[in-house]
């Protein structure tokens, strides 16, 4: 094992290298119900592994890396040069009063489905009446 413990300096006039992809904002539909809000995107061509859902800051970011195998759809050339599809991201601005702890979900068919359950605190409630 080696004590060298110098950096190296990467060439000055070489730019540094990232990959970057081209990205869409998914088509969304939310549903708001009494328990929760709903958020249902169409993401086709992605695999759940290339899927990313973070809550930050009030933030929901959608991140959905499509499949080299969805580069191919119906009626396409083999062999014609396809490009590459761009990949989804979106971001969303929750409300204040969601259970961030039970968020859930799920991806079937390209389409994902977001639950965000609301905290007891926002959830209607019916008020008893006593009489006297």
């Amino acid at each position: 094992m080696s004590n060298d413990r110098s950096l190296t300096n990467r060439e000055q006039d070489r730019p540094e290298t990232i990959q970057q992809r081209a990205a869409l904002a998914p088509f969304v539909d939310i549903y708001e119900n009494a328990d929760q809000l709903l958020v249902v995107a169409d993401v086709p061509g992605v695999a759940q592994d290339g899927l990313s859902i973070n809550l930050e800051k009030g933030e929901l970011t959608i991140e959905a890396r499509r499949t080299d195998a969805a580069q191919v759809g119906p009626g396409a050339t083999p062999g014609a040069d396809q490009g590459k599809l761009p990949d989804f991201r979106r971001t969303f601005l929750v409300p204040q009063g969601i259970d961030a702890e039970k968020i859930s979900a799920d991806l079937k068919d390209g389409i994902l489905r977001i639950h965000l359950p609301k905290a007891a605190a926002l959830k209607p409630r019916q008020i008893p009446i006593r009489t006297s």
